[in-house]
């Protein structure tokens, strides 16, 4: 039975999970916080959808309540570099140069002004439904003009901070992207980024091994140049009681087996606790409490959810990937020992290790504390499973 619409939903999945929605991480919002507020450059490192955007955006909303300027970048959309430039300058002009274009809203000519010492000028568009503007670089310069005008682009950020007598905050979204945009701007950025100590830089990255190697191998030019920051799932215990709480709060119940049962799923995945929970709340009518089977049909309207996601993924892997995920959808472990693969009928262990570096790549699978590997796309398992009875 569908619950009443009189409520709002309490939780929050696919969009930044903030305010009430934000879920603990109390201890690495408040180390975050202070890593930003005294200028210590972050690379924050977690799997995909495990809350690193809810993460920086909770903690550079409270620092803006404090005056600290914020601008952000998201690096999976700028594969070119001249993509990249026209994020940066939109981002600089919107949030860091407040000040300096407030009064010459009206001028288009003006917003030039920021960016007068750029080798390449960038085009503007205004916005005709809210009067934003937009910077774009043409491809057609000479890439010496495109790196010229990306490192003053860089630059500018600590200048605004210095006229404005304020910190400011620059976090580059998925940033093991840089590399594919163009292998020598790790090199072009930290050289600028070293001045600039009244500038944090936050980097957050969802290819782990990639954005380890980035900011700790000693060949790299980001070598020991962050704080390297890694989150993993929520505790199930605080992940249990936000979501009895959120039930609470909305007059519904759950009962303790069925929070047991959901968690066990999710394993403290933000994501797919929220996700879950939210299926789970739709089912429950106000002033009822969620029993087994509510929890059952939350599950099974995920999976439907998930089904159109992982049947693309699915079909874009090889048939060794395909294997080894069916075999530790049923049971995580030491994937290449001769053991397992007579288990579960894998093939030879060279193959077997190509797969399990292939899907770990994707940050499909993780390999565990103990050396086992294990799937960590939560409803991936459970529809791995489902596709294959």
């Amino acid at each position: 039975m569908a619950a009443s619409s009189r409520v709002s939903n309490p939780f929050y999945y696919g969009d930044l999970a903030l305010d009430e929605a934000f879920t603990d991480r109390k201890s690495e919002l408040k180390s975050l916080e202070a890593d930003l507020r005294n200028g210590q450059n972050v690379a924050l490192i977690a799997p995909r959808r495990y809350g690193k955007s809810s993460l920086v955006r909770r903690a550079t909303q409270d620092l803006a309540r404090k005056g600290v300027l914020v601008a952000e970048v998201d690096l999976m959309k700028t594969p070119t570099k001249e993509k990249l430039a026209s994020a940066l300058a939109r981002s600089i002009h919107r949030d860091l140069a407040k000040g300096k274009v407030a009064k010459a809203k009206e001028q288009a000519k003006d917003h030039l002004q920021l960016f007068a010492g750029l080798r390449i000028a960038p085009t503007i568009t205004v916005n005709p439904e809210d009067a934003s503007f937009s910077f774009s670089f043409s491809a057609s310069h000479a890439e010496e003009d495109i790196d010229a005008t990306l490192e003053r682009l860089l630059e500018l950020p600590a200048q605004l901070a210095a006229e404005q007598k304020k910190r400011v905050v620059l976090y580059f979204d998925e940033f093991q992207e840089i590399t594919d945009i163009d292998p020598k701007l790790p090199t072009l950025m930290r050289a600028v980024f070293q001045e600039q100590p009244e500038v944090a830089h936050v980097y957050a990255g969802s290819k782990r091994d990639m954005m380890k190697r980035l900011f700790t191998d000693r060949n790299e030019p980001f070598f020991r140049s962050a704080k390297v920051m890694e989150i993993g799932a929520i505790p199930v215990d605080l992940f249990k009681t936000f979501v009895k709480e959120r039930f609470d709060a909305t007059d519904r119940g759950v009962a303790d087996q069925v929070l047991d049962d959901l968690l066990a799923v999710t394993g403290g995945h933000p994501y797919a606790t929220q996700e879950l929970a939210y299926a789970l709340w739709e089912e429950v009518p106000e002033g009822f409490t969620a029993v087994e089977t509510d929890f059952r049909a939350a599950l099974a309207a995920v999976l439907r959810a998930e089904n159109a996601h992982f049947t693309l993924l699915w079909e874009t892997i090889s048939r060794a990937q395909r294997l080894v995920l069916q075999a530790l959808a049923v049971a995580p472990g030491h994937v290449q020992s001769a053991s397992y693969r007579a288990t579960f009928d894998l093939p030879g262990a060279s193959t077997v290790q190509r797969a399990i570096q292939a899907l770990g790549g994707d940050e499909l699978v993780a390999r565990q504390p103990d050396g086992t590997w294990a799937i960590i796309e939560p409803f991936l398992g459970k529809w791995v499973l489902g596709y294959t009875t």
